[in-house]
């Protein structure tokens, strides 16, 4: 949050990623625009976590590579990627009894050496961090006191602390009623212009992900259905096989982003359309 971001090249080449014997994601390439923000989505269990967990190096490919910049991430020391590589898993957990503020400065590890310990320039960094996601008020507490989104929050402040290029969030507006997921995904917005931060994110929430994405991924059943801006990607037909949701793709009002409007059985009157669908 205090720099110019650097561009990095971050590519899944050939990507296969399993859990035990079971194959999960199967052969996939990725290019991540550098600069960009994309957005991963896709049916439950069609791989869109487990890919960004091949991507940060939580998962090791049982074949393939992910390559940063065109090194391994997986021969590249720890510190040193954590310095280009921020991740939001999807469930994290906090030691117990740890207050905010000690937790979103461990943001800040990646950039301490033994000569270079915390300082204030670290404490600046960690305030900004507090500041932006709406939690300096409760610097002092314990994170087991807040609530699922307070938590949630103080995690999103944490990778905004550790200032790497390249941010990886998985659901982050998971526990977040609707005004913070609009202000997170703005904040997250104003990351990418302002500082150039590449950000590569998990949503479910289609709509929000056609609003805030610059490039968007569709997993299906371990691969990838299609990719690349969100107006030419969220057709009816790639809504039907990816996620088998008969639906129409609107302008939206507010943004003339793709709005996605569900058909169901009920509640639905009749529209051009459909009837011509019919």
């Amino acid at each position: 949050m205090s720099r110019h971001h650097d561009a990095r090249e971050l590519k899944a080449e050939g990507l296969h990623l399993r859990y035990d014997r079971e194959l999960v994601v199967h052969g996939i390439d990725i290019e991540i625009p550098a600069g960009k923000i994309t957005v991963i989505v896709g049916a439950n269990g069609s791989g869109k976590s487990t890919t960004l967990r091949g991507l940060s190096r939580l998962l090791k490919p049982s074949s393939g590579s992910v390559t940063l910049d065109g090194h391994d991430i997986h021969s590249m020391p720890a510190k040193k990627l954590a310095q280009m590589i921020g991740l939001l898993p999807q469930h994290p957990t906090a030691p117990d009894g740890i207050t905010v503020a000690d937790l979103v400065s461990r943001g800040r590890h990646p950039h301490h050496t033994w000569i270079r310990r915390r300082d204030h320039d670290d404490d600046a960094v960690v305030a900004a961090a507090l500041r932006a996601t709406s939690m300096i008020e409760f610097a002092d507490r314990p994170v087991d006191q807040l609530s699922g989104g307070q938590r949630q929050r103080v995690w999103i402040a944490m990778a905004l602390a550790q200032d790497p290029d390249i941010l990886l969030l998985d659901e982050p507006t998971t526990y977040l009623d609707l005004t913070h997921q609009i202000e997170l995904l703005d904040l997250l917005t104003e990351l990418n212009t302002t500082y150039s931060t590449t950000v590569v994110m998990v949503l479910h929430d289609l709509n929000l992900a056609a609003r805030y994405a610059d490039h968007l991924l569709v997993m299906a059943a371990g691969r990838v259905a299609g990719e690349g801006m969100p107006r030419d990607v969220l057709t009816p037909g790639m809504l039907s096989a990816a996620f088998g949701l008969e639906s129409l793709v609107i302008d939206d009002p507010a943004t003339s982003a793709p709005l996605i409007v569900p058909i169901g059985r009920f509640h639905c009157r009749p529209h051009p359309s459909i009837q011509e669908a019919s």
